[in-house]
């Protein structure tokens, strides 16, 4: 007998649940439940605002204020009116909170190693995990926007010149191609943006400035484990908002024949194709957009 999905995704919970101790109620042997050590892990990560760590965890006010009593009791946090606006309140670890924090990382990533370790192929494992997490971390998906030259913008520009070099027919070489500088995809000339998943990049696109009465787009990538939730097409669309709060009115792109989703996704949303306006070797197909 074929085991039905519904029988399979109940499978999955269980095995997840068990695995990252979930059950317990001394999580990692730190003498607290799960939840009380996510909203810790959350302010350590610098998560501040209480409304916001209540809305990233899922938690309802009342057991968020629990959890919040009970980390004060400990010493663990502090909480005070934030001063922009006296009706939200934000926390922090003290030292003592930090001491903590620090030693339920540890814990974690070693727990983490250790799951890698027993796998034959942990690449295989990892981009399951990655694809799950995309998944179901679909709607908590954020967008923003950095300097181009900084570290998580180039691992995802690293990744789009390499997927680039698979898939074009002739491969891809960034130094041919007629690549942005930086300045042209910052504020206010232009924009880089990232969508962030849980404090990973999983997607990329830039807003080139240009002085020819048009911005380009540029760059746009999303990782193969979000790849089928629209995520394209919301950089996209926070591409085009960014550009009309910087003023621009007209946007051009290309794009490679070998790209035929890329091509599809821009003749459906409201791109026009047009002649050539580059002397880029790269593309086969030239579109633009009056916003």
């Amino acid at each position: 007998m074929q085991p039905d999905p519904i029988s399979r995704v109940r499978r999955f919970a269980r095995t997840v649940t068990s695995e990252v101790g979930a059950l317990d109620q001394s999580f990692l042997g730190r003498g607290r439940p799960l939840g009380v050590a996510r909203v810790l892990n959350a302010i350590g990560h610098g998560r501040t605002d209480v409304a916001e760590i209540r809305d990233y965890l899922g938690l309802d006010s009342g057991l968020m204020s629990r959890i919040l009593r009970g980390l004060e009791d400990e010493g663990l946090i502090e909480t005070r009116p934030d001063p922009a606006d006296g009706r939200r309140r934000i926390a922090a670890l003290t030292k003592a909170g930090q001491r903590e924090f620090r030693a339920y990382e540890k814990l974690s990533n070693a727990r983490a190693e250790r799951v890698l370790a027993r796998h034959p192929q942990p690449e295989i494992l990892l981009a399951a995990m990655d694809l799950v997490a995309s998944a179901l971390g679909r709607d908590r998906i954020a967008f923003e926007q950095v300097d181009p030259r900084e570290e998580r913008a180039r691992y995802c520009l690293g990744e789009y010149y390499a997927e680039l070099a698979r898939r074009f027919e002739n491969g891809f070489e960034v130094s041919l191609s007629a690549d942005p500088q930086a300045d042209d995809m910052i504020r206010p000339r232009g924009a880089f943006i990232l969508a962030m998943s849980d404090g990973l990049p999983i997607g990329c696109v830039g807003l080139k400035g240009t002085d020819k009465g048009y911005a380009e787009v540029k760059r746009l990538w999303v990782a193969p484990s979000a790849r089928g939730l629209g995520l394209a097409k919301r950089l996209m669309d926070v591409t085009e908002r960014t550009a009309r709060e910087l003023g621009i009115r007209t946007l051009r792109l290309d794009t490679n024949r070998a790209l035929p989703e890329a091509i599809r996704m821009y003749r459906n949303s409201g791109w026009t194709e047009i002649d050539r306006f580059n002397d880029d070797p790269y593309p086969d197909f030239f579109f633009e957009k009056h916003l």
